[in-house]
């Protein structure tokens, strides 16, 4: 009851019912990740392309795609990374949570949160001020 009840009242968590009943009339598995995404393909678009999807394996969070199935589901390339032996480049980073609100979010100099200085302009910006 508690799974009907999430998925009829958010979108954030996993998949709502229209993307469950979607996916049972439409969608053809293509493969699962590391963090239990799964990716679905079936039917197609306006434009002829077929539509790919992923349901989160928890919230709804597109940093939770790796580079591969990124690339997969923006139709970047046809093949999905469970068909093929894909690895990562060397500067495609693993995957880290998005920060944003925590205690380990970017913070530059001179923000509010850190109390380092911020370098001082040097002349190649002006200030807007009211009335000036």
């Amino acid at each position: 009851m508690k799974t009907f009840l999430t998925q009829f009242f958010t979108w954030w968590n996993g998949q709502t019912l229209g993307t469950r009943y979607f996916t049972w009339r439409h969608g053809k598995r293509v493969g699962e990740d590391e963090f239990g995404n799964v990716y679905y393909q079936g039917g197609t678009d306006a434009d002829g392309a077929t539509r790919r999807w992923v349901i989160y394996n928890g919230y709804a969070e597109a940093s939770m795609v790796p580079p591969g199935w990124s690339g997969w589901l923006q139709h970047r390339f046809d093949t999905p990374p469970s068909e093929e032996d894909y690895t990562p480049r060397e500067w495609q980073k693993p995957h880290l949570p998005n920060l944003t609100g925590t205690s380990a979010a970017y913070r530059p100099k001179g923000s509010m949160y850190n109390p380092e200085k911020r370098p001082v302009a040097d002349g190649d910006y002006d200030a807007w001020t009211p009335g000036g």
